[in-house]
């Protein structure tokens, strides 16, 4: 099993944030199948301007952080990420809740 790891996964340099990271958007996707098991989803109309469930609403907020990410880097250039790290749970969980 580690010899099919090394060479299925060995390109990727590994940290323990990376695979935090990885892990944490595992263990997200399974808490929405959990969910949707005990509670269906219910579409319906938040600030953002179409009908979205939650699974949308867990995809564009994925999608809008690496924007945000990706736009702060070009600006910042790598400076202060704790604060765009707050910035990106915030806008994350406000789109995942009331979106």
């Amino acid at each position: 099993m580690i010899v099919w790891l090394e060479e299925s996964w060995g390109w990727m340099f590994w940290t323990w944030q990376s695979a935090l990271f990885i892990l944490g958007i595992f263990g997200m996707v399974a808490y929405l199948c959990v969910l949707s098991h005990y509670h269906p989803n219910v579409d319906r109309k938040g600030f953002l301007p179409i009908v979205t469930g939650r699974g949308d609403r867990f995809f564009i907020g994925l999608l809008s952080d690496l924007v945000i990410l990706l736009l702060w880097l070009g600006i910042f250039d790598g400076n202060f990420l704790i604060v765009v790290a707050i910035i990106l749970v915030i806008w994350f969980f406000s789109v995942f809740i009331w979106g």
